[in-house]
C-alpha cells in the first residue's frame, strides 16, 4: 500500500473514530503478546510468546479512561509500564491469582506452569518464585490455566481433560483431579462458581465438574458438526446466580452455539457469524462474554478485528448474524508486514465493569483500549448494563 493511500485511510478512520468510540487508546509493545490479564480494575499484565527471551510486564490504563467529567482536561493519556520482568520462554497462558500479587503462567510446551511475584510498592520487579507440576511432560499447546479466590491460594490446570488437578499454589498439594478417561485438548478452563468448573476442549466437548466432590463430570458433546475437523473455542458467564450460567461454543468456521449448564447439550441460540474462517491455531482465537452488558460476546483471532455480536437476537435455527460492532483499529492503523502477512489481533478482554470497554491486542505489538458507541440504540432496544 501507497504511503498516500494509507494515510487517507488512517485519516478516515480516526474521523469515523470521533462518532464510534467514547474512548481510544493506544500503545505499542516491544514483541506483540497473546495474553492480557486483569491485575485489578485498572491495571493489566500482558507477556510476550517469541521462542526465547520475552518481558513480561504489568501496565496501568490511561487515567483518562477512568476520569467522570473533564476528560479533555486529563492529562494521563498514555499507558504505564508499573513492574516489569523477563521469561526465558514463551508465555501462551497467564492467570492472576485473585487477592494475591501472584500470576501463574504456561509456556504451551509442557504441563508445568511457572509462578511469578508482581511486584509491589517497594518494587517494580516481576520475577519468578516456583513452578507447578503439571501431570504430563511435553504438551502441545500446553496447560490451561483457572483461579479462583479463595483464603488459600489454588489454580485449576491441564493441557488434556485427563489431567486437570487442582493445585495449592503455596504447598504444591494435589487438591483434586477430573476424573475421565478421555484425552480431549483443551482450549479453555474457568471457575462457574466456587468449586463448579467448565472445561472447554478443542474437539468441541465442555465437562462440568465440582471439586467437592470425585464423582465423574457431566460431559456435553458439540451440537454441531460440519463433517470436517474442527477446533472449538468456550466461554461461561455465571453472573449472580450460577444456575443461570450461559456457554458459548465457537467452531473455526464461525458457528456460535449458546446453551444453559442446566442443560449444555441444547441450544439456546446459535448463529453463523460473519468472520473470515481461516486456519486457526487453538490460541489464536477467542471468544468472551461481556461481564457487564447483557447478551455481548466479544470475537477475535480470525482476522485484524475484534467483533461485538448481540446474543438476544439469536434463534434455535441456524442464521447469519452481522456484528453490533467492529473494532479495526489494529489492521487500519498498521500497514502490512514486510513479509505481507496482514496484522490479526492476538487477544482481548472486557473490562470487568465499565461495560463497553474492552482491551485489545495485535500481531504488529500494538495494544488497544477503547471503549464503543452502540450505534444501534437510536433504532430500537439495545443491550442494556447488567
Amino acid at each position: 500500500m501507497e504511503g498516500a493511500e494509507f494515510d487517507d485511510i488512517l485519516d478516515d478512520w480516526f474521523i469515523e473514530s470521533l462518532k464510534t468510540y467514547k474512548d481510544l487508546h493506544v500503545y505499542q509493545l516491544e514483541h506483540p503478546t497473546q495474553v492480557i490479564e486483569w491485575t485489578s480494575g485498572k491495571t493489566v499484565c500482558v507477556a510476550g510468546y517469541s521462542p526465547t527471551k520475552n518481558e513480561i510486564l504489568e501496565l496501568h490504563l490511561p487515567l483518562k479512561l477512568f476520569a467522570d467529567e473533564n476528560k479533555g482536561l486529563c492529562a494521563e493519556r498514555d499507558f504505564k509500564v508499573v513492574h516489569g520482568g523477563f521469561t526465558d520462554g514463551p508465555v501462551r497462558c497467564l492467570r492472576h491469582v485473585p487477592g494475591t500479587r501472584c500470576a501463574v503462567t504456561s509456556d504451551g510446551l509442557s504441563s508445568n506452569l511457572q509462578v511469578w511475584d508482581l511486584g509491589g510498592d517497594d518494587s517494580d520487579v516481576i520475577r519468578r518464585t516456583g513452578s507447578v507440576e503439571g501431570r504430563r511432560g511435553e504438551s502441545e499447546g500446553g496447560s490451561r490455566i483457572a483461579a479462583r479466590l479463595s483464603s488459600q491460594p489454588q489454580i485449576l490446570h491441564g493441557a488434556q481433560s485427563s489431567d486437570i488437578q487442582l493445585t495449592h499454589l503455596t504447598s504444591g498439594q494435589t487438591l483434586y483431579k477430573l476424573d475421565t478417561d478421555s484425552a480431549d485438548p483443551l482450549s479453555s478452563l474457568q471457575f462457574v462458581s466456587d468449586s463448579v468448573f467448565l472445561a472447554g476442549c478443542c474437539n468441541g466437548n465442555v465437562y462440568v465438574a465440582d471439586t467437592r466432590t470425585s464423582a465423574a463430570p457431566q460431559l456435553s458433546p458439540p451440537l454441531a458438526s460440519s463433517g470436517e475437523s474442527v477446533l472449538w473455542w468456550t466461554d461461561a458467564f455465571a453472573g449472580p446466580d450460577p444456575s443461570g450460567c450461559r456457554i458459548i461454543r465457537l467452531s473455526s468456521s464461525g458457528q456460535a452455539v449458546v446453551s444453559d449448564l442446566r442443560n449444555p447439550g441444547g441450544a439456546v441460540s446459535r448463529a453463523q457469524l460473519d468472520v473470515q474462517t481461516r486456519r486457526c491455531s487453538v490460541d489464536g482465537v477467542r471468544v468472551s462474554w461481556a461481564p457487564a452488558l447483557d447478551d455481548c460476546i466479544a470475537v477475535s483471532g480470525f482476522s485484524g478485528a475484534v467483533q461485538i455480536y448481540n446474543t438476544s437476537v439469536w434463534r434455535t435455527e441456524l442464521q447469519e448474524s452481522r456484528p453490533l460492532f467492529e473494532h479495526r483499529g489494529h489492521v487500519v492503523s498498521s500497514q502490512q508486514s514486510n513479509d505481507g502477512v496482514p496484522v490479526f489481533v492476538t487477544s482481548h478482554v472486557w473490562h470487568p465493569d465499565l461495560p463497553r470497554t474492552l482491551l485489545s491486542a495485535a500481531s504488529d505489538g500494538s495494544v488497544h483500549v477503547w471503549d464503543w458507541v452502540d450505534q444501534s440504540a437510536a433504532d430500537g432496544p439495545a443491550p442494556g448494563t447488567k
